[in-house]
């Protein structure tokens, strides 16, 4: 297939070809993928939307033992593929569908660009909200074990959209790392953590993405997904997932023919 690397990966995703970036076109480093990933994106977002959030991946030992990648990786997220927190999606727009059971934080002000040594401390008063999350995975990839992390990366690694909770401001009030969130498909559940997987804290994780971004910063209104505290679980035409985390309330998400 013919074109630039970003080209050629736009064309793919958009089409649901499998994902196989040619050897030569393949990011070198973690650097030249979310260089490749920025130029990937403004071609998507011409079809599936301005980018309104970010999705953080392999930040809790689950998802870093189940992908085989022992760092967090980063990804954007479009607005056309964000729905609300009783969502109904269609097997046939996915290659292999799947849903992640996350904390999600809505920035509430500005996380300025050129700084590359935020802490969840000086954080803090960035948050806006906090809420329960269903990230949408999708498995595009002829085989993602082969094609490497920066690939990955550079294709918003796995992200397909999200279910977004209701927004729940006084999150401050409760401890994050200790909240508990379970998943469950067709009423059986399926996996359960809790906030302290992600990085130790959850904010942790925001943190290492205000630092990985610095170039950008982060933009009020924009949410961010802090990681899995459930395995990555596949999904087929029919399934209903629910998930609940503590404090947070539920989001459901029904998949249809």
């Amino acid at each position: 297939m013919s074109g630039t690397a970003a080209e050629v990966l736009a064309r793919q995703r958009l089409s649901l070809s499998p994902i196989d970036l040619d050897i030569a076109l393949r990011p070198g480093d973690e650097a030249a993928a979310y260089a490749l990933q920025a130029e990937t994106n403004d071609l998507i977002a011409q079809k599936l939307g301005a980018l309104v959030g970010h999705k953080i991946g392999c930040t809790t030992p689950v998802m870093q033992k189940f992908l085989g990648i022992g760092n967090p990786c980063a990804g954007r997220v479009f607005a056309q593929t964000v729905f609300g927190a009783h969502a109904e999606i269609a097997r046939p727009h996915y290659r292999k569908l799947g849903v992640e059971c996350e904390i999600v934080v809505e920035i509430g002000t500005d996380i300025e660009p050129g700084r590359d040594d935020y802490t969840p401390q000086t954080l803090l008063p960035h948050v806006g909200a906090v809420m329960a999350g269903i990230e949408i995975v999708d498995d595009r990839y002829a085989d993602y074990r082969t094609l490497g992390a920066p690939t990955l990366i550079a294709d918003n690694f796995f992200n397909a959209g999200c279910a977004l909770g209701v927004p729940v401001t006084q999150w401050r009030a409760f401890d994050l790392a200790a909240l508990a969130g379970h998943m469950r498909i067709n009423g059986n559940e399926v996996g359960r953590g809790t906030g302290a997987m992600v990085m130790g804290h959850p904010l942790a994780a925001l943190a290492w993405l205000a630092n990985q971004r610095s170039a950008e910063g982060l933009r009020r209104g924009e949410f961010v997904f802090l990681g899995s505290l459930v395995e990555t679980k596949w999904l087929n035409a029919g399934d209903v997932v629910v998930i609940e985390i503590a404090r947070l309330g539920q989001v459901s998400l029904t998949v249809t023919d």
